[in-house]
């Protein structure tokens, strides 16, 4: 069959590897794949390429995403939505595989229903996805933070420090949750482990009192201003304080090997699902399985609170 593959959203370190899995497992089966440029907009503007082996040599390693992608909110209107589908009718193709996070699978569950056979992979580094461990672009994200810390650990130790980074994670506050374990933060701050100001504050000047040189503070963005509550804490914990916010640089570079493999995995298990004419779903990974779950199942719904949890206040 011919089978189109898009990216759609905030981009995730590991979208190529899923795509460039799709075109070889893809032309394997003997499918014919084709990328569609800049998410749902592609399909809109009919902007679409034939994709074969050599179009994806290389891809593994480069971060992004080289179909391009966007936020199309004039998708979400019916007849924007039907000329997308006869654009891809008009070409023979019959099934999507769409890369991306929750309001990509809102899209992709739409398409469905419109009679385009759909598969849904998650790439995003919030990881903030129902129905699966972990997203693509999660772990490249995590070791990008975790450098980042490390780096600010070593200047605030020498300017006897606190600092404060903030990270990405929309709702979701998995990337704080694992590079604040990981950089050794003496306090996480996520929207499902809320913060304490007054007992931070009171923990930081009981460190300096013991003649602690630095502290690290890892939270979720939007839940506070960062550069206030550094100034609240220069002026109340005898710390000086300086708060870092990493933005869209936690979604670039090169991704690493959890992330290659991740989105390899999926993007491999899509076609497979779509030669067993399975379609309508959503694909995530438990327990190291490949698994799918129906866009309703997934779409609108909250993602489970990580029961690494339960680690934070015994190492943090």
């Amino acid at each position: 069959m011919k089978i189109g593959v898009l990216t759609s959203g905030g981009d995730a370190p590991g979208m190529n590897a899923a795509i460039r899995a799709v075109v070889r497992a893809g032309n394997l089966y003997g499918h014919e794949i084709y990328g569609i440029k800049d998410g749902y907009s592609g399909m809109i503007n009919d902007d679409v390429v034939l994709l074969n082996h050599q179009s994806v040599s290389g891809m593994l390693s480069k971060g992004g995403t080289f179909l391009g992608t966007a936020r199309s909110s004039e998708f979400l209107l019916e007849e924007v939505r039907i000329k997308a589908v006869e654009n891809m009718k008009n070409r023979g193709i019959e099934a999507l595989i769409a890369i991306g996070g929750d309001g990509t699978y809102r899209g992709a569950m739409d398409l469905t229903k419109m009679g385009l056979k759909t598969i849904g992979l998650p790439g995003t580094i919030d990881n903030d996805i129902p129905g699966t461990d972990f997203t693509i672009g999660f772990h490249t994200a995590v070791e990008t933070i975790v450098d980042a810390i490390d780096k600010l650990r070593d200047t605030s130790t020498s300017h006897q420090r606190c600092s404060i980074v903030e990270v990405m994670g929309r709702h979701c506050g998995d990337l704080a949750l694992f590079s604040g374990i990981c950089g050794g933060a003496e306090f996480i701050v996520t929207p499902e482990h809320p913060m304490n100001k007054e007992q931070i504050i009171s923990q930081l000047k009981k460190h300096r009192a013991e003649g602690r040189r630095h502290a690290i503070i890892v939270i979720t963005e939007n839940i506070l201003n960062v550069h206030e509550f550094a100034e609240e804490i220069t002026e109340k914990s005898g710390f000086a304080s300086r708060a870092t916010v990493l933005g869209y640089i936690q979604r670039g570079g090169s991704p690493c090997p959890e992330d290659r493999i991740l989105g390899s995995r999926m993007g491999t298990y899509a076609v497979e699902l779509l030669n067993d004419d399975i379609y309508g779903v959503c694909v995530g990974i438990r327990d190291s399985r490949m698994v799918h779950l129906p866009f309703s199942n997934v779409v609108g719904q909250k993602r489970p609170k990580n029961e690494i949890y339960s680690l934070v206040k015994k190492v943090s």
